[in-house]
């Protein structure tokens, strides 16, 4: 999976909580709070996003995100490590 996939994913789940933005409204430099998203809403978005890609990050890394662009890493390199470790096995 790619990380634009993982943005995607991520901005699906933004969309979905924050009825008044849209697509072209996101923009990962700024954070979830700056995008009017309260802290109920954050957690749905981010267990919703992992969820979907089927892993699962802990509470400690994602306590350190500072924006959008930051989470996306961090689900596109738990993601990554989850395949890599498929293909190991």
């Amino acid at each position: 999976m790619t990380r634009h996939e993982v943005l995607t994913t991520v901005k699906k789940h933004i969309l979905d909580v924050a009825e008044d933005l849209n697509e072209d409204m996101i923009n990962p430099t700024m954070s979830l709070k700056e995008l009017g998203i309260n802290s109920l809403d954050i957690v749905e978005v981010v267990s919703c996003s992992m969820r979907e890609l089927k892993i699962k990050v802990p509470r400690s890394e994602l306590s350190k995100l500072t924006n959008i662009d930051a989470l996306v890493d961090l689900l596109h390199r738990s993601v990554t490590e989850k395949v890599r470790a498929s293909t190991v096995s």
